[in-house]
């Protein structure tokens, strides 16, 4: 059992100045207040917006001053965003306050006082079987729009002790996201508090940061994550895509990395893709394009052709297989088998897809990612690469999985490479 008891090596929470809905997330529950009947807070909005920090210490003076001996649930997306988000703080601000506090890291769980908060992931639907049991007297669910409903629906259900409450945040999703349609639509029917963050809500952010945020994001995730909006994603996913801007030829440019990330097919299109990286200017360079597809020759390669193909491709860009990674979708085990034997350094590639686009699409804003004019068959599905109208809505947010293989292959090129650390001259180090 590994435990931890509050020590000088957590360091002090600096409290700054809360603006006036961080107050309003603060105190709603306070004697005097006109909403202090509310069962459930929700508060969402934009990235960075100070949402979380006003609702850690809210819901810890509240469960302390209310309750004596009751359990409380605390959940987030995994547990390891669940410490980085909120036990740490957590324990920071209690450290603050000269409160004491007992964390139990092995069974996930914290005393403070005579109050026992459990700690919980939340990342598939299975995650609401550990909460069956279980009776609490409040809840606090952190990015909740990244749980499944039927943890939701559990969580709610528990806190079923008299004066419970329960907690939420989230950054907006999907417009039909059930999270939406059920809580936040339905808010005036469940006596639910409603409050909307945006960037000006955090009072600790100087326009600087702000004005960096805000090019960090483009299209969908922009609207999202900045303007706080719950927005359909419509259309092409890289509207922002202008060859113009985005097309060069660029034969001196100057890489610290060089590798090929692969999207592997036998009945479906395999692309190869020489990517040059240049870690200084983060820019992400795609030099080459190689696209077989038995639709239009009729024949299917086999693993060792298309090994053979991979042996033709380095050759021609001059990589060398025993030092440049190809960078491999997953699930192409079988090819990943073969090409291993020739004696190819292989790194699987990170196919997260919404994460991998919302990267993609920074990068297109920022000029970041340039293609060679040859690249053909990518320019291509720029033109179609769109998100699915009936993904949507379901409250999914999916691409239409058709003409997708070109941006599969630059997404894990670049997903892949994407906060790893590049030695200059001497590939990467992933």
């Amino acid at each position: 059992m590994t435990t931890t008891k509050q020590t000088n090596e957590n360091k002090d929470f600096q409290f700054q100045k809360f603006s006036k809905k961080q107050t309003q997330v603060l105190k709603f529950w306070e004697p005097g207040s006109p909403v202090k009947d509310r069962d459930i807070i929700i508060a969402d909005g934009s990235i960075r917006s100070g949402k979380t920090i006003a609702m850690i210490p809210s819901f810890l003076r509240w469960a302390s001053f209310n309750f004596s001996g009751e359990n409380f649930i605390i959940a987030g997306k995994s547990i390891g965003a669940l410490k980085r988000n909120i036990i740490e703080p957590m324990k920071q601000i209690l450290n603050v306050w000269g409160w004491k506090w007992f964390h139990n890291r092995s069974e996930n769980y914290m005393r403070v006082g005579f109050n026992t908060f459990y700690f919980f992931g939340a990342n598939n639907e299975a995650s609401q079987d550990v909460l069956q049991g279980l009776t609490a007297a409040g809840a606090f669910g952190d990015e909740v729009s990244l749980f499944p409903e039927s943890f939701v629906d559990q969580m709610i259900g528990r806190c079923s002790v008299e004066r419970s409450k329960i907690f939420l945040n989230c950054n907006p999703r999907n417009p039909f996201h059930f999270f939406k349609e059920k809580y936040i639509d339905q808010r005036r029917g469940k006596n639910i508090l409603y409050i909307h963050f945006t960037l000006n809500d955090n009072l600790t952010l100087a326009q600087k940061i702000k004005d960096r945020y805000k090019t960090m994001y483009a299209g969908l995730f922009y609207k999202r994550y900045i303007l706080g909006l719950w927005v359909t994603a419509e259309g092409a996913i890289y509207d922002m895509f202008d060859k113009k801007i985005h097309v060069k030829h660029l034969p001196d440019f100057q890489a610290d990395f060089e590798g090929v990330p692969i999207d592997y097919g036998t009945a479906n299109p395999t692309v190869f893709m020489h990517l040059k990286y240049n870690d200084k200017d983060k820019h992400f360079h795609f030099a080459k394009e190689w696209y077989y597809t038995s639709k239009k020759t009729g024949i299917q390669r086999t693993d060792f052709e298309q090994a053979d193909d991979l042996e033709r491709f380095y050759t021609d860009n001059n990589l060398k297989k025993h030092f440049h990674f190809a960078i491999v979708d997953p699930s192409a085990a079988s090819f990943i088998t073969e090409i291993k034997k020739r004696g190819f350094r292989v790194k699987k590639a990170n196919n997260a897809v919404l994460d991998g686009i919302r990267t993609v699409q920074s990068g297109l804003g920022n000029e970041k990612i340039t293609f060679d004019p040859s690249c053909r068959e990518t320019f291509k599905e720029f033109d179609t690469y769109s998100w699915d109208a009936k993904a949507q809505e379901k409250g999914l947010d999916e691409p239409i999985k058709k003409q997708d293989h070109c941006m599969d292959t630059s997404r894990y090129g670049i997903m892949t490479l994407t906060g790893r650390k590049v030695k200059a001259g001497i590939g990467i180090n992933l």
